[in-house]
Formats: structure tokens, sequence, C-alpha cells
């Protein structure tokens, strides 16, 4: 069926054609590592989880510090029905009272735990985010090398598709045995089968970062100049701390405060101060009919108030619940140590493998393009003997379509070994706690 355009319309249809064409074009507009890892890092649900920690961190150091801020409160209230007899309290139309805290041991060790909580969950937050931008960038860098091999396999493809159809030929015209065309055939059908698998993983990581950044898949296009290089570190000048470490370091410190607290709440006196204003009214009562003096309307008292605990059993078992809770921390912030050291170990280890199976890699990728151009040029010139000379047999067509081949997947094979160096050294820098260095350059690329 064919469609055409109305005569009057020409010039709307050009324009929405336009329209289509440039919405399309910028759907498809390559993405920056530095765009993928922001808008990562402010979608990412375990960032926003870390934030809330520092907010409520932060909201219970104020509590314990606003302990010695004098607090202001007011009430007001009238009796419902006429007071009769004596109620055993003054009646008041409203009152107001202020109180504090003037000296508590226990309530300064709450706010120095307040303060190392609100820091290891600031470095939490740190963590959280420089986890979500290295599972951001490795999925970035990874779909930018599998884009590299899915365009190297469909040219693969079809030089086995060639191959195919020469021995297609060659068989028909009786030259070669069928099962040179059966294994062309069986080549064929394993490039594409490897196609197919790079076609998912290129869409499987179009859809991780889309759920990580909130972006349209179909507009994740790698832009490789935006990927700046990876320091290749070394485990061996490993730094002292990262941001996990220390966090967990001073979450166990906040913990043994607390617990140092709880213990000295135990024995240690508390001072307050507060002050009581109420102002009386006879109204609707016969109070002054109880009193020796008539009920003064302004009544005001102040004081210190000192608590010094004798016994409580219920203050000694809590203390012993938060020294439990502080070694528990203290341990686990330990444990945390000894496995960061064989982490750093075993990517030093790692590291080194991967960096000679690249070499390796290129290296091979180097000899499987050498060798082509030697195919290429025998096929153009001959097999350079001279006339009448018994020289080696002319190559044949698919002698160059195989090398085609062999170089494509040496190539494939280098750019997925180049991959793996880099995720591993990155993981590294991370493990390093030079990841921030890191995404420093990576916003000025």
């Amino acid at each position: 069926m064919r469609y055409c355009i109305p005569p009057r319309f020409p010039r709307l249809a050009t324009l929405a054609v336009f329209g289509l064409l440039a919405a399309s074009s910028a759907l498809r507009a390559q993405v920056s590592l530095t765009t993928i890892v922001e808008l990562a890092q402010e979608k990412s649900t375990v960032v926003r989880v870390a934030q809330a920690d520092v907010d409520k961190t932060s909201a219970q150091y104020l509590q314990s510090r606003d302990a010695f801020i004098p607090s202001l409160t007011f009430g007001s209230g009238l009796p419902a029905f006429p007071a009769v007899g004596f109620t055993g309290s003054l009646p008041t139309i409203w009152d107001a009272s202020i109180q504090s805290m003037v000296f508590s041991m226990q309530q300064i060790r709450y706010i120095q735990a307040g303060k190392a909580g609100i820091e290891a969950s600031q470095l939490n937050l740190k963590d959280a985010r420089e986890q979500v931008a290295l599972d951001a960038s490795v999925a970035y860098i990874e779909l930018d090398s599998v884009t590299s091999e899915l365009a190297a396999a469909r040219q693969q493809e079809q030089y086995a598709l060639r191959v195919v159809e020469i021995e297609q030929q060659r068989t028909d015209a009786g030259v070669d045995p069928l099962s040179r065309l059966l294994q062309a055939q069986l080549t064929a059908a394993q490039i594409k089968l490897s196609r197919l698998h790079l076609e998912t993983r290129a869409a499987t990581l179009t859809k991780d970062l889309s759920i990580l950044t909130g972006l349209p898949a179909i507009s994740i296009v790698p832009d490789h100049a935006s990927i700046p290089e990876i320091p290749a570190l070394s485990g061996e000048s490993a730094a002292p701390s990262t941001a996990a470490l220390d966090a967990a370091q001073l979450r166990a410190r906040s913990l043994q405060l607390i617990a140092k607290g709880d213990q000295e709440r135990s024995w240690t006196p508390q001072i307050g101060f507060g002050v009581q204003y109420n102002r009386s009214t006879t109204l609707l009562n016969n109070i002054n009919d109880y009193y020796k003096q008539p009920l003064p309307p302004n009544n005001i008292s102040s004081g210190f108030s000192i608590s010094v605990p004798l016994f409580d059993a219920g203050l000694r078992d809590k203390a012993r619940e938060s020294a439990a809770d502080a070694l528990k921390a203290r341990l686990q912030s330990e444990q945390a140590q000894r496995q960061y050291d064989q982490q750093i170990t075993t990517l030093n280890g790692s590291l080194r493998e991967l960096d000679t199976q690249a070499e390796i890699a290129g290296l091979k990728q180097q000899i499987a393009e050498d060798q082509l151009r030697t195919v290429i040029a025998e096929m153009e010139v001959g097999n350079g003997a001279g006339a009448g000379a018994p020289g080696a047999a002319q190559l044949s067509p698919t002698t160059e379509q195989e090398a085609r081949i062999d170089e494509r997947q040496k190539f494939q094979d280098a750019l997925e070994a180049g991959f793996m160096l880099s995720r591993t050294r990155l993981g590294l820098v991370r493990s390093l706690g030079h990841m921030q260095d890191w995404l420093n350059e990576l916003h000025h690329k």
C-alpha cells in the first residue's frame, strides 16, 4: 500500500520528518562516562540510604548536645466547672518552665560518640558513592568493549558467509570434498552464536546502565574518548586505610564511647537546673478559704537538682549490653582490615596475570594482522615464483577469508583481555583508596 501526502501539507510533512530524524539522532547521541557516573550516584538507592544515615546520626548528635541547652515549656488551662473544696493543687491560668542539664559525664560521652558517628556515616556515604561509581564505570567500560567486539564479530560473520559461498561453489564443481563445506558452515554457525552472545551482553549492559541512571536504554551509547586512562597501581603501595575501614573504626569508637557513658551513668552524679513560673487565679474556686494568706497571682521558683545513683540494676545491665556492642564493632573492624589485606593481595596477583594475558592477546593480534597482510599480498601478486619455476601452490580465496576471520577473532580476544585488565585495575584503584582521584580526573575529561 502506498501513502501520499496531500499537496497542501508538504511543508508540515517535511518539518515532521526532520523533527523525527532529529529526535532519533538525539536519542542515539553518545553519553559520556562522567554523565553515567553522576546520574548513577544521584539515583542510587544505596547512596540515598547512606545519606539518610548521615542525617540520622547528625540528628542523634544534636539531640545529645541539646540536652545542655535550656528548654522552655508553656502550658495553659481553665477549669470546666467551678472548683469546690480543697483540690490539692494550685489553680493556674498558665505556667512556664525552663529546664536544662548542667553537668552529666555520660552525656558528654554521648556527644563524643555522636561526633564519631557522624564521621563514620559520612565515610560510609563516600564509600557508597565510590562503589556506585565503580559499578557504573565497569558496566560502561564493558559496554564500550562489547560494542567494539560486536562490530568485529559482524565483520567476522560476513567473512564466514563468504567462505561458505566459496566452498559451496568448489564443492559443486568437485574441487573440494563435502567436509570442507560442512566445516565452513559449522564455523559460520559458531561465529553467529558468538555474535548473538555479544548482542545479549550489550543489551544486558545497556539495561543495567539504564536502571542505574534512569536514562532510556536507546540513548545509552558509550563514548570511548570519555574514558580516562586507569592508572597501573600496585598492591604493594597499599594505602593505610580506606573510607570503609575508617568508617568501621569510627563506628567502633562511637560504640565504645556509648558503652563508657553507660558505665559512668551508674555511678557519676547528674546536675540539672530549672525555673518554674505559675500564674494563679481565684476565679471559679474558693482556694483562699484554705490558706492563711491570699494566694499570690505570680509564683516563681528555681533551683539546681543533683541526682546521685546508688544502685540501679537496669543501668548496670544496659552498660553490659553497650560493652558487648562495642566489642563486636571492634572485632568487625579488625576482621574488615584482614579481609582488606587479603583482597589487596588477591587483586595484585590477578593484576599481574591479566597484564600478561593482555600482552599475549595483543601479540597474537599483531601476528594475525601480519599474516593477513601476507595472505592479501600473495593473493594479489601470486606466490612469488618465477615463470616456469616450481613454486608453491596458489592460495585459494578461502585462505584469505579464513585469515580475515582469524584476525577479527584475535582482535576480539585482545579487547576482552583489555577489559578484564581495566576492570581489575579499577577495582584495585578503589581498594587502595584512590577512587576519588580517578573520579576527579573523570570530571576533567
